[in-house]
C-alpha cells in the first residue's frame, strides 16, 4: 500500500508554489554569501527565474578543498548554526547542525515508514564524517529511538539488536545482510522490519532478499555536503528529489543542462540558509523521470545513481578516487602502474588491486593499500606493461541491472 501520510505539506505543493518559494530562498543565499566576508563566491545578482541557476559557475570538491586550503575551514562560505564539524576524503570540511531535521533525512525516513516506537540500529560512521549524525538527525525528527552502533563488531551487532529489540536498520546496503546473516548463525532472532540504506548501491536481488526475510528496503541519496538530495517512497518508482534542494542534470563537465531525461551529472543547490551550497557538483550521473511519483509527492524524480562522471567509485560505501590510486604508485618505485575493479561477490561489494610490478608478493602492498584506499582487496601482480593501456584507474564490472 502506497504511503498516503507526508511528513509536511511541502511534498505536494504545486510546481508553482514549489518554484516561488526556491526562488526565494535561493536569492535570499545569494545575498547571504556575497555579504559574507572573505567569500571566495563571485559577485552574483538577484535572479529572476530560477532556470538563471544554469548560468551561474558550477562548484567541483576539488574547488572547495582550495577554497577551504586558502581560507578554512569552510572556505568563505558563509556558515552558521552549526554543532559539529566533519572531515571527510580530500580532506573536505562539512558543518552540521544540530537543529530540527538539520541534514532532511527525516523526510527520507518518514518516508520509509520511521517513526516513534521504533529503534533504528544506525550503522552509519559516527568517526570524522558525518553519515551517523545525518541518520541520526533524521531520526530524531520523525521521534524514532536511536542505536549509534556504527560500523563492525558484528557479533555485538547481533546482541545489541537482540537486547534492544531494534526494529529498524540504518546503513550501507550489503552490512544488514552481514548482521542478518551473522544472528542465523548465532542461533538469534531479530526484529528488524524495515531498512533505510544509502552511501552504496542497493541492487535488485539484495532489495529482494530483504523483502524474503520480512525486511521493506528503501534508499536514499545523499552527500556529506548536501544531506539528502532524493529518496524512495513506498511506490518504489525512481527517487523523489528532496525538497530542501535544487537538482540540475548537466553535462559532466559543465555547467549545461541536458535535455530532459537524459543522463548527465547531478548538480545541486542546497536552500540550507547554514551553509549555502550553490549549483555544487556531486560527480555522480542520473537522469529526471518524467512525471510524479504514485505515492503523490509532486516534486521532480531522478533516476537514481547511475555511476560517476569520472572515474571516482564507490565500493562498500567509500569512495575511491583516481588520484588515491596515483598515491598508491607513488608510494613504490617499482610500481609502474594500479588499476582498482569493483566486483560484487554474492550480495556484497569486493574490490581487486591489479598493480604491475616487478615484485611478486602482494603481501609487500598490503599496507600502503589499505593507508591509500582506506580499503582491504585482493591484490594481484601483473608484469609491468601487461595492464591494459585504456586511460582506466578504476574499473566498476558491478551490474546495477
Amino acid at each position: 500500500m502506497l504511503d498516503k501520510v507526508y511528513y509536511d505539506d511541502l511534498e505536494t505543493r504545486s510546481s508553482d508554489a514549489r518554484h516561488a518559494a526556491q526562488l526565494e530562498a535561493v536569492n535570499a543565499n545569494l545575498a547571504r554569501t556575497a555579504a559574507a566576508e572573505g567569500s571566495c563566491l563571485p559577485e552574483i545578482g538577484k535572479l529572476k527565474y530560477l532556470d538563471d541557476l544554469a548560468h551561474l559557475p558550477v562548484l567541483r570538491k576539488s574547488e572547495l578543498a582550495k577554497w577551504q586550503a586558502d581560507k578554512p575551514p569552510f572556505g568563505g562560505i558563509p556558515v552558521s548554526n552549526i554543532a559539529h564539524v566533519f572531515q571527510s576524503p580530500g580532506p573536505i570540511y562539512e558543518p552540521g547542525g544540530v537543529g530540527h531535521d538539520w541534514w532532511r533525512m527525516g523526510r527520507f525516513l518518514h518516508a520509509a515508514g520511521f517513526g516513534p516506537g521504533d529503534i533504528v540500529q544506525n550503522c552509519f560512521g559516527y568517526h570524522l564524517t558525518p553519515a551517523g549524525m545525518i541518520f541520526e538527525n533524521g531520526a530524531r525528527a520523525v521521534g524514532a529511538t536511536v542505536l549509534p552502533a556504527g560500523t563492525g563488531q558484528t557479533e555485538l551487532q547481533v546482541q545489541a539488536a537482540r537486547d534492544v529489540g531494534t526494529t529498524a536498520y540504518a546503513g550501507t546496503p550489503d552490512y544488514l545482510k552481514i548482521i542478518l546473516d551473522k544472528a542465523e548463525e548465532m542461533g538469534v532472532s531479530l526484529k528488524i522490519t524495515k531498512a533505510a540504506v544509502g552511501g552504496g548501491a542497493l541492487f535488485p536481488s539484495l532489495r529482494q532478499e530483504y523483502k524474503d526475510r520480512g525486511i521493506t528496503c528503501m534508499q536514499s541519496y545523499a552527500t556529506a555536503d548536501l544531506g539528502n538530495i532524493a529518496y524512495e517512497s513506498a511506490a518504489l518508482e525512481g527517487m523523489i528529489v528532496d525538497e530542501g534542494v535544487i537538482v540540475e542534470i548537466v553535462t559532466p563537465g559543465t555547467g549545461d543542462p541536458v535535455a530532459p531525461g537524459e543522463v548527465g551529472e547531478v548538480v545541486v543547490t542546497s536552500l540550507n540558509p547554514d551553509y549555502p551550497l550553490i549549483r555544487f557538483a556531486t560527480g555522480d550521473m542520473s537522469a529526471v523521470l518524467p512525471g510524479h511519483s504514485p505515492c503523490g509527492r509532486t516534486n521532480m524524480r531522478i533516476k537514481g545513481w547511475m555511476g560517476r562522471a569520472d572515474q571516482t567509485t564507490k565500493i562498500k560505501g567509500m569512495f575511491v578516487r583516481p588520484e588515491q590510486v596515483a598515491a598508491l604508485v607513488a608510494k613504490h618505485d617499482e610500481i609502474t602502474r594500479a588499476r582498482v575493479i569493483a566486483t560484487r561477490e554474492g550480495e556484497q561489494d569486493a574490490m581487486t588491486v591489479q598493480i604491475e610490478s616487478p615484485n611478486d608478493t602482494p603481501d609487500n602492498y598490503a599496507q600502503s593499500i589499505t593507508d591509500t584506499l582506506k580499503l582491504k582487496g585482493t591484490i594481484e601482480i601483473h608484469t609491468p606493461g601487461s595492464l591494459p593501456k585504456d586511460g582506466l584507474v578504476i574499473e566498476d564490472q558491478r551490474s546495477y541491472d
